[in-house]
């Protein structure tokens, strides 16, 4: 079952200096920490832990000695099969003497990824790294339309960059179609982390709302696919291309389905008079003297009895509706009777084209 809670989770667990405010932002991020970054491949005997002021390094070869964060500690410590709770007691000397007696001998080498003077991870060779700037690169290329959702709680962007991993969540605003009688939108999550702190995957959906925890609301049709940091991750590539597709293709589908219902509503009539329209919309649900004001201001327009042209006398007519939650409801009433189109009443819909 796909997970829509994971953007409001994201959203509360992130730092200010991890949002971003667009995806060109994101992207040209994200390519720049792949130019900087670089992989060094050593046997793990080689590495020799270092003490810095206040904290542990590693030297790597001729390279010199590099700082370690606070993921790539952790990971130097379980290659080392050292409690990091146990060294994060001890003095850096003491740590470092610690991880230098117990980091162990193999015939295969250590993959060392660093930015600057920094080791962002440590993997062994089972390790494949999907580089964020290459999964953006499907996203922008395939979601042309798909844009940050409204900011959050706290102006939280939905585009998200720390150390350890990326997070987005993009919406299509001008993709709101009607399913079964209700407004949806298309969106997705993609996720990836470059250094193994987390699997890449993809979930998409269509939401009715997102609220400012950015919760989706009123989700169908959701589906998520993960993928794990191996020798195939590459396979994340395309099976992410192939989600977006879906649901750009889904999307215009029903786009042109809504397109059809609303040049059908423009050409079909509930009858020749306003008593007949009244019955009829009265029988789906329209308050009678909704109805009749329906029809009159139909009438006052100088337009025909159409499934279109009613239901924008009673959209117009909600509007002046002094609470809000009865103008939604009159709305939404107003919008599923377009689905009277589809339905058919061939003694009720006439044409009149």
């Amino acid at each position: 079952m796909a997970d829509l809670t994971r953007a409001s989770r994201e959203l509360f667990r992130r730092t200010p200096d991890e949002y971003v405010p667009d995806l060109p932002t994101l992207v040209g991020r994200c390519r720049e920490q792949r130019d900087r970054s670089a992989d060094r491949w050593q046997l793990p005997q080689t590495l020799k832990p270092v003490s810095l002021p206040g904290s542990v390094g590693v030297e790597l070869g001729t390279d010199g000695a590099f700082e370690l964060n606070d993921w790539s500690f952790s990971q130097l410590c379980k290659l080392a099969a050292v409690s990091k709770d146990t060294l994060n007691r001890l003095s850096p000397g003491t740590t470092a003497a610690a991880l230098s007696e117990t980091l162990p001998a193999a015939k295969k080498p250590t993959q060392v990824l660093t930015e600057g003077n920094r080791v962002r991870s440590v993997h062994g060779t089972q390790y494949e790294r999907l580089w964020n700037a290459e999964l953006l690169a499907v996203v922008q290329e395939f979601a042309v339309d798909f844009q940050p959702p409204p900011k959050g709680f706290n102006d939280a962007t939905g585009l998200y960059l720390g150390e350890q991993d990326l997070f987005a969540f993009l919406v299509d605003p001008t993709g709101w179609v009607e399913v079964d009688g209700e407004g949806f939108c298309p969106g997705f999550f993609v996720w990836n982390s470059e250094v193994g702190r987390r699997t890449v995957g993809v979930t998409a959906f269509w939401a009715q709302a997102v609220c400012g925890n950015h919760l989706i609301h009123g989700s169908t049709d959701a589906t998520e696919t993960v993928w794990k940091h191996t020798s195939k991750v590459s396979d994340a590539l395309t099976g992410i291309r192939r989600a977006i597709l879906s649901l750009v293709e889904r999307r215009d589908e029903r786009k042109d389905d809504f397109a059809r219902l609303v040049k059908k509503a423009m050409t079909e009539t509930l009858g020749d008079e306003a008593e007949e329209v009244v019955k009829v919309l009265a029988k789906e649900g329209v308050q009678q003297f909704l109805a009749k004001q329906a029809a009159d201001l139909t009438l006052e327009l100088g337009r025909k009895f159409t499934l279109f042209n009613l239901v924008d006398a009673l959209t117009r007519l909600a509007r002046e509706f002094p609470n809000a939650g009865d103008r939604t409801a009159a709305d939404e009433k107003a919008s599923r009777l377009l689905t009277l189109a589809d339905r058919g009443q061939p003694a009720r819909l006439v044409s009149v084209a």
